[in-house]
């Protein structure tokens, strides 16, 4: 790998993660006598309302691994900064009690699949509706990317 880096073919993405300040962070805590170099996690309940525009809305709610909730600060850390505070908001969840949740604005989302379902059909496919919702939750991940879905089933567009 050392020898592909030096080569120069090597691209970043500037929209990338850098796991390394993650990983010397984790050492500076071992070395520093911290109980260990585990990664810290976050787990989010995921709910999904459908009568916005007709559309489905996501909202999320995210704990640490003490399942101690999230800080709405924390839980903006995860979502892309370009998606923050616009196509992402914090507001309360139509049927569930307080805390408030990040909301994914239902308001593009009809748009964004007509154009998927479009491209399946000019390639000759054919997007079933039982497909949709994993198709959206496709499309939301632009907008999480810290996020990582289990798919339990493979699909091709």
């Amino acid at each position: 790998m050392e020898e592909y880096e030096e080569s120069g073919l090597l691209e970043t993405d500037e929209a990338t993660l850098d796991t390394r300040k993650i990983v010397e962070a984790c050492k500076v805590k071992t070395d520093a006598g911290g109980k260990d170099a585990i990664l810290q996690t976050r787990t989010y309940d995921i709910y999904i309302t459908y009568k916005y525009y007709q559309t489905p809305r996501l909202w999320l709610f995210g704990y640490d691994e003490q399942r101690q909730p999230l800080t709405v600060e924390h839980m903006c850390e995860d979502i892309s900064q370009d998606h923050v505070k616009k196509t992402v908001t914090i507001e309360n969840h139509p049927h569930l009690p307080p805390p408030p949740m990040c909301s994914v604005h239902p308001c593009r989302h009809a748009e964004a699949m007509k154009k998927i379902t479009e491209t399946v059909a000019e390639g000759g496919g054919e997007l079933g509706v039982h497909m949709y919702l994993l198709i959206f939750l496709k499309f939301v991940q632009a907008v999480i990317p810290t996020i990582e879905y289990d798919y339990t089933r493979h699909f091709t567009m």
